[in-house]
């Protein structure tokens, strides 16, 4: 054999290893979560990377997260999550296309307008349009990186958990284990840290709020009371009745 036929054949067989480890990767990940329908996941990826940041810089954790079953947390917090997040939660297969096109072009007019003023793009303003799906998906299994492949397996980690697990059982690993303040996890425990009562019992009122702090709880933990948290949980509430649960 030539020597370029030996380095064509090393290169097929190297292609063929790297497509076997991306393969078997896959499928490891789907067992994981098709796992899920039966345990309850005690934390995520994200959650241990906010464990160790928070032990790095501060050599102490405190953390507060009870698992709650999806029966035993209030209806009115399972509707506001999805009319603020993901309000097509209940027809979408884990990706919503309009919202990321709607998403991006609201994004791109607030960055030009910031340039003109020459001035960083308020956080308030921008809009992600990622579904509760991805967003489980990315905080469930995948590191905090921003990269092409890492969205491309968010997108394939997504229609995994749709497949395997479906909308009711995603919602509750969502809301037990999404963020809600600094070292604040889960439905039970925002209840209990910022109302004094259990996810159960939770108002429309109360858990329209809850939903509001999602997209930037740690900003929202310092200031409760803010005029926009006010005004979107009110918008928030009035969508809340036309919401389809799963």
């Amino acid at each position: 054999m030539s020597r370029a036929g030996s380095i064509a054949r090393r290169g097929l067989l190297a292609l063929a290893l790297l497509a076997w480890c991306a393969l078997a990767l896959q499928i490891a990940l789907a067992l994981r979560i098709a796992l899920m329908a039966w345990w309850d996941p005690a934390s995520t990826t994200f959650q241990r990377s906010e464990m160790l940041r928070l032990l790095v810089d501060r050599q102490r954790v405190e953390w507060s997260q009870t698992w709650v079953d999806y029966d035993r947390i209030s209806v009115h917090l399972k509707r506001a999550v999805i009319a603020s997040e993901d309000a097509e939660f209940a027809d979408h297969a884990g990706v919503d296309w309009d919202a990321i096109e709607k998403a991006w072009d609201r994004n791109q007019r607030v960055q030009a307008q910031a340039e003109r003023r020459g001035t960083p793009p308020p956080a308030s303003k921008l809009r992600g349009g990622s579904t509760i799906t991805q967003q489980l998906a990315k905080n469930l299994l995948l590191s905090g990186e921003r990269t092409v492949w890492r969205k491309g397996q968010e997108l394939l980690l997504s229609w995994m958990l749709e497949g395997l697990l479906g909308k009711r059982r995603i919602l509750e690993l969502y809301l037990n284990h999404v963020e809600w303040g600094e070292g604040l996890f889960g439905a039970q425990a925002a209840a209990r840290h910022y109302f004094r009562i259990d996810a159960a019992r939770l108002s429309p009122e109360q858990a329209a709020r809850l939903a509001v702090m999602l997209p930037a709880p740690k900003r929202f933990e310092q200031r409760p009371g803010s005029g926009y948290l006010l005004a979107r949980s009110a918008t928030i509430l009035a969508r809340m009745p036309a919401v389809e649960l799963p």
